[in-house]
């Protein structure tokens, strides 16, 4: 690990698109970006009890439908993306999809985001997993507070200068 001196240093030699010269944060100027046809998606995964997996997938937990309000909270999370990440760009999503698959005793969110736009929306795609992942959590804690959040991931990229890209294709 890097200590502060070291990571300032660090940074400094690399070229993120969030720094200056001066190492300070900024947001990216994407004016002179092509308008491309936009894509992310993402993963979390969500761990728990079978006895509390199957009260969501049967709809009997005391606070309602688990997965549609999750599903609700996720999309809503990707649309305020930049309101919780300071440097993100406020975009228009023309479209943004919460799917779950169920798994023995885990869930896995997957979140699709796209838009025409100037810039990605891959942390539009996490965040919306990542909330979603929270709202299970909130929304089930009563019956199991030992629920784990984790492996959240961007699963894929497309359009943009750089390209596609899918994890486990990176070379």
């Amino acid at each position: 690990m890097y200590n502060e001196k070291e990571a300032i240093g660090v940074l400094k030699m690399t070229k993120l698109s969030h720094l200056n010269d001066q190492g300070e944060a900024k947001m990216v100027d994407v004016t002179g970006k092509d308008v491309t046809r936009r894509e992310a998606r993402a993963c979390a995964k969500v761990f728990m009890r079978s006895e509390t997996l199957k009260l969501i997938v049967s709809g009997e937990t005391s606070k309602g439908d688990v997965l549609a309000v999750a599903r609700v909270a996720g999309i809503q999370a990707s649309k305020k993306c930049s309101e919780l990440i300071p440097l993100c760009h406020p975009l228009s999503l023309t479209s943004v999809s919460v799917d779950f698959e169920v798994l023995e005793n885990s869930l896995i969110i997957e979140t699709c985001c796209v838009l025409a736009g100037r810039t990605g929306v891959e942390m539009e795609a996490l965040t919306a997993a990542s909330v979603a992942a929270l709202t299970i959590y909130d929304m089930c804690k009563a019956v199991d507070r030992a629920i784990i959040i984790k492996d959240i991931y961007l699963v894929s990229k497309q359009g943009g200068k750089s390209g596609p890209w899918k994890r486990g294709e990176e070379g």
